[in-house]
């Protein structure tokens, strides 16, 4: 079979099981969980590439595969079902070697899957992740690598120092070349935070993955071992800055707060208008909403498919979901196929795909201090029974 030779493809990790966001992720997948009333996660880094010009993606799953396979099926909602490009789901295998099997870590899920890449002859390579929510141009990322002559290019974000502990942080001279890379250092030596979306060299890289895949003391992972060996063998590696709207929504706050802001006339991240950037997504075809005369709807994202009757304010309402005569839906959450009955409340709350608020329930309530949020949450599928309360920070 002929595969046309690319100048760039893209690598993304979509695999992680997402523990922290419990109960969201018990039957889904973290790149599936639903985002902005009629997106997924993943519809974010897939978009990016297809606006950036690149038109051939590996996507690596491994956790409850099964819904985001589907979701993906060949590409089509994000145009890469063409001739000469494609979205390539890659789920574990075992090769004739027998070194393969689950994959170990994110340097080992590439390793895996370098036949993959060879096919294409790729001079640069993208690795992303499938778990964040933003957008971004790679292609102007793989003119400045390039430019730079470098081996490998890390997008990076500058963040407050109390939270640097958490990232990859690295240290760069004045022309933005990387000179120490710490994986999640306790004491940072400076604020330039790893975005996780990267760029190589792919004769480099692949190199570097064969080595990796052989030394037995290895995390097999990129932050930890790849990126720090490239720099050990003096090869150079280039910072490039964002500076725009980027959030992993790896925690119930983060996926919660992104999506409040989406909301509002001047939004934090207006995922709406400029079609150079749109985020396309796979969605079922829904009738227009109903919104009832006697419903209050105020600013609110309400999708296609759903009926409202009572009354909503600052949430997202996500396709084929209904809400019931005098339920109150407040700074919250609704993901799809949600039914909340008449005279239910929610508040402050995340509301998993086709759960069901029987009549008179309470879910959430009002915020302590502003650091200690309590986000209630309902797994896909739950029912909370009628006249039943679900505390704030609760989870059914």
């Amino acid at each position: 079979m002929y595969f046309q030779k690319k100048r760039v493809i893209a690598m993304l990790l979509a695999g992680g099981q997402g523990s922290r966001l419990k109960v969201l992720t018990e039957k889904t997948a973290k790149p599936a969980v639903p985002f902005g009333g009629k997106y997924r996660i993943i519809d974010f880094p897939l978009s990016n590439c297809v606006n950036s010009g690149i038109d051939t993606v590996g996507i690596l799953t491994q956790y409850q595969p099964l819904e985001l396979n589907e979701y993906i099926g060949n590409g089509q909602p994000w145009g890469l079902n063409k001739t000469h490009s494609c979205a390539q789901v890659l789920p574990p295998y075992e090769r004739h070697d027998k070194k393969s099997g689950w994959y170990k870590g994110t340097a080992n899920a590439i390793y895996q899957n370098i036949d993959f890449i060879d096919r294409f002859q790729p001079d640069y390579v993208v690795v992303l992740s499938g778990d964040h929510i933003y957008k971004m141009d790679y292609a102007a990322m793989v003119n400045y690598h390039e430019q730079h002559c470098a081996a490998c290019t890390i997008a990076v974000r500058d963040v407050p120092l109390k939270e640097a502990s958490r990232f990859g942080i690295l240290n760069t001279n004045p022309d933005n070349s990387i000179y120490e890379f710490e994986e999640k250092p306790k004491k940072p030596k400076s604020t330039n935070a790893s975005m996780g979306i990267y760029v190589f060299n792919w004769d480099i890289l692949r190199q570097f993955l064969i080595a990796d895949e052989e030394d037995p003391n290895s995390a097999n992972d990129f932050g930890k071992n790849i990126i720090p060996n490239l720099l050990g063998a003096g090869h150079k590696l280039m910072a490039y800055n964002f500076s725009g709207y980027w959030k992993d929504v790896g925690t119930i706050d983060s996926l919660w707060e992104a999506n409040m802001e989406l909301l509002g006339e001047n939004p934090e991240f207006n995922i709406r208008g400029d079609e150079r950037s749109k985020i396309c997504a796979r969605n079922n075809a829904h009738p227009s909403s109903y919104i009832d005369p006697a419903s209050s709807i105020s600013g609110s994202f309400v999708a296609e498919g759903c009926e409202i009757y009572g009354t909503v304010r600052h949430s997202i309402i996500s396709l084929g979901c209904t809400v019931g005569e005098g339920a109150v839906v407040e700074d919250s959450v609704v993901m799809p196929g949600v039914t909340i009955e008449p005279g239910a409340i929610v508040r402050h709350a995340i509301l998993g795909e086709d759960s069901r608020i029987c009549r008179n329930a309470v879910v959430g309530g009002a915020f302590g201090p502003e650091d200690k949020k309590q986000i209630s949450v309902t797994a896909k599928g739950a029912v909370l029974a009628e006249n039943t309360v679900l505390l704030p920070g609760e989870m059914l």
